[in-house]
């Protein structure tokens, strides 16, 4: 069978999918849109079923694209993701709000199970259910309580899954139908009527032994309080970007090192000739560039992971709403941008939930600048260059405090091209927040790993594919020149060698640098250096800075595989010490603090993602959004870097 599973936000569905289906998972998209769907497939007994985890809403009608997906998928028999059965995740705790969407699920006639998720938070609510009242007034649903987190109600929902209900025309009550068009009025009248009769008999379904007040109401008096609110959350950011820069650098270290000795062993060992060039010069360095910021990158998403699973991330929206508000945005903005943290892909889709069509557009159009994942590679490179790792007023890393600036340099630039646009972007419609305050929750170490897991195999998969192929091209390019002008400089030099009576190292350093300078990459480098001079650019950076346009994590594995090509001493140098070696023709280094920080500033605004950009173009349905983004963001990111560059040289 294919089993939807589907619910309200907050509810835990999530966590159900993990527990149901384990690591037999996939991300994908739903057909024909650019909606996010997971789908794992479960086993029971002979059986194999797909359970296809769709995105939350609180109704059955749509008020955004991801809801969209949820009413055509259930609604339509003939839809592609119509479902042979449903599973209906509800918060135990807020029952008479859940059971609303349940309810209009319940009336499509689909085999449903219902599961009472989260029972252990409404018995700390003081809150008893009475689960054989749930089961008359729902003859035709399974009922299963479960606490998901702890894995708690597994069995008995695969028993469910097992033995389900056949459908026999049963409705939630004979006066009250589903809308059976997207008819405002229609939707308007069935919702009125399903919550007046729930209210009506909800008394019967749940019982409240002594009310009192929910500890998190406690903590929300400081966490979304409007001065402590922000200023929490400014220093978690601060302590999760400072634990980052610190704790990562034992092991992206050791995956330097080894990448570096694996490229030496390489080469001595495999007989001289293009295919060890094109393993030491080409592929190991440039998936050596990706590898070791596997480290950095898999605590990122550990952090975020832990702020949504608590609950936290929610307050976040909710304090956010005030600050984005002026700027044309509004709180389920900060979802999408610090999504794009992570990575811009996800964070322009999950804008979907934002209902309003100009908050929308405005919120896909900045969430660019917010630094995602693929530009920490080129961010830390350049800290660990030009940045000295000193402590400042004895306790702050001064390299992690870079980091932490260069966040806020994208954040602050979004807040601030949000203004503008929402001056030139021109629409009628007023924008509103409808959230949910989830309770706080313990964060359960098993989903944390999960969603970790997940996402570096996603950033690591993507990035390297194309880091492999730009890396063999990039090789190639640097490694072959037109005609016979590699041959005819390499001539020229180890007749200058003799004549000057050079060493041996000598002679092979100056062939590696003419080589390189005369091949079809050193010639479209040389090409592009007059417009990227004043910003401090030589063109092997100005090299980089081309390929980096497929995705901006290629500028590592670029400059790895440049500075490699050509390199033949005996011990293969680490990255980093290869760039601090790099002179220009008159003995001064390339990569000066302020050439350093110029590079980072250029890359804080850069639009250098051109899967980001297919997916701006697939949202907006128009090529017009996209190759705005680009001119703005490719503007700002010179004049950024031209500045940056003046005032520190």
């Amino acid at each position: 069978m294919r089993i939807a599973l589907i619910g309200n936000p907050n509810t835990g569905k999530s966590t159900v999918f993990n527990m149901l289906t384990g690591m037999r998972q996939h991300v994908g998209n739903f057909p024909g849109v650019t909606v996010d769907k997971k789908t794992g497939n479960i086993e029971i007994g002979d059986e194999k079923h797909e359970l296809v985890d769709f995105p939350g809403t609180y109704s059955l009608y749509p008020r955004s694209k991801d809801e969209e997906i949820v009413y055509n998928s259930l609604c339509d028999p003939k839809n592609s993701e119509y479902p042979d059965a449903v599973i209906v995740i509800v918060d135990a705790s807020n029952l008479e709000r859940n059971l609303l969407f349940f309810s209009q699920v319940y009336d499509l006639q689909i085999p449903i199970i219902l599961v009472l998720n989260m029972t252990d938070l409404a018995k700390k609510q003081n809150k008893e259910i009475n689960v054989k009242a749930l089961e008359d007034l729902f003859p035709e649903a399974s009922v299963v309580e479960s606490i998901a987190r702890v894995k708690s109600g597994k069995t008995q929902l695969f028993y469910a899954i097992s033995s389900l209900k056949e459908r026999k025309g049963h409705v939630f009550h004979k006066d009250i139908t589903v809308a059976s068009s997207l008819d405002i009025q229609e939707q308007e009248t069935d919702t009125e009527k399903r919550f007046a009769y729930l209210k009506e008999i909800i008394g019967g379904i749940e019982k409240v032994v002594e009310k009192k007040e929910r500890p998190a109401n406690k903590w929300d008096k400081i966490l979304v309080h409007p001065v402590f609110g922000y200023l929490i959350f400014s220093i978690i950011l601060l302590v999760i970007f400072q634990f980052i820069y610190v704790f990562a650098t034992i092991p992206m270290d050791i995956i330097d090192g080894a990448f570096a000795s694996l490229s030496g062993w390489m080469s001595d060992v495999m007989p001289d000739g293009v295919l060890t060039d094109l393993l030491t010069q080409g592929i190991i360095p440039g998936i050596g560039g990706i590898a070791i910021f596997i480290p950095q990158i898999a605590l990122l998403f550990f952090f975020i992971a832990i702020l949504e699973e608590t609950g936290y991330l929610s307050r976040v929206v909710f304090i956010m709403d005030r600050l984005l508000r002026p700027f044309g945005l509004n709180g389920k903005s900060v979802v999408p941008l610090l999504s794009s943290v992570a990575c811009a892909i996800p964070g322009v889709m999950s804008a979907r939930t934002i209902s309003d069509k100009k908050e929308r557009l405005i919120t896909i159009l900045v969430a660019p600048l917010m630094s995602c994942s693929a530009r920490v590679p080129v961010y830390t490179i350049l800290i660990a260059l030009v940045i000295p790792s000193k402590t400042i007023f004895g306790f702050m890393n001064l390299q992690g405090l870079v980091l932490f600036g260069l966040y806020a340099l994208g954040l602050f630039s979004a807040l601030g091209v949000a203004i503008l646009l929402k001056i030139f972007i021109k629409r009628k419609e007023k924008g509103f927040l409808m959230l949910e305050m989830p309770s706080f929750k313990r964060p359960r170490v098993q989903n944390i790993l999960m969603v970790v897991v997940e996402k570096v195999k996603l950033f690591v998969w993507d990035a390297g594919k194309i880091i492999l192929s730009i890396s063999i091209i990039l090789w190639a390019l640097a490694s072959y020149g037109p005609g016979n002008r590699i041959d005819e400089v390499v001539a020229k030099v180890e007749a200058e060698a003799i004549q000057k009576n050079w060493s041996e190292s000598t002679k092979n350093q100056e062939i590696a640098s003419v080589k390189l300078e005369n091949s079809y990459i050193g010639i479209l480098g040389k090409s592009i250096e007059p417009v990227i001079k004043p910003i401090g650019y030589d063109w092997k950076i100005g090299i980089s800075l081309i390929t980096s346009f497929a995705a901006r994590e290629v500028f590592v594995g670029s400059m790895a595989t440049i500075y490699a090509v050509g390199d033949d001493s005996e011990t293969r140098k680490p990255l980093l010490d290869k760039m601090r070696e790099q002179k220009r023709a008159d003995g001064t280094p390339v990569f000066t603090l302020a050439a350093g920080v110029s590079l980072m500033v250029f890359y804080v605004f850069a639009m250098q993602c051109m899967a980001t950009l297919a997916v701006v173009k697939r949202e907006t349905k128009t090529w017009k959004w996209p190759l705005i983004q680009v001119g703005y963001m490719g503007v700002l990111a010179y004049l950024g870097a031209l500045i940056a560059f003046n005032l520190l040289s």
